[in-house]
């Protein structure tokens, strides 16, 4: 069987000056799988787009802000992650200089800015996968990351990352 994910992006908007995270509390839409858990701003990817428009046009849509500045940080693979058990395939940003100020609310939740070390110190509602990912966006190795992270269930059952 051939491997086809679903494609998206996911990205981190990081005010270097305060030392914030712009994150998403899901909780909006009907049957939401991620409702409850804060998250970065991002989806899936639509035909004839390159990542980097698509997380262009993610954030804009999730946040109002406009990109200037976004560093390609890494990729994860979500095999069995969907609620069906369909495969994902992320590229995750930091995205450091923008224009706009962020919507308070979308239809998929509340916007929020959280202090970098809560989010770091898994203080706040998460994926539990994200857990070892996230700091990795943030870490300033300039080497990107490449994960895979089997999901069973809902949850993750292992992780492997190398960087290249």
């Amino acid at each position: 069987m051939p491997y086809q994910p679903i494609v998206a992006t996911l990205g981190f908007v990081h005010d270097l000056e305060r030392d914030r995270v712009l994150l998403i509390h899901r909780g909006s839409r009907p049957g939401d799988a991620h409702a409850g858990k804060v998250n970065g701003l991002g989806g899936k990817l639509e035909p004839g787009e390159s990542i980097v428009e698509g997380m262009r046009r993610e954030i804009r849509e999730e946040s109002g802000l406009e990109v200037v500045r976004m560093e390609f940080r890494g990729s994860v693979n979500w095999p069995g992650f969907g609620p069906g058990g369909e495969d994902w395939l992320g590229f995750l940003f930091r995205i450091t200089a923008w224009t706009g100020e962020p919507l308070a609310r979308t239809d998929e939740g509340e916007l929020a800015w959280h202090p970098l070390s809560r989010l770091l110190g898994q203080e706040l509602p998460m994926w539990d996968g994200d857990r070892h990912f996230v700091p990795l966006v943030f870490d300033g190795d300039p080497l990107p990351f490449h994960g895979v992270m089997p999901y069973r269930d809902g949850h993750p059952v292992s992780w492997t990352c190398d960087r290249a």
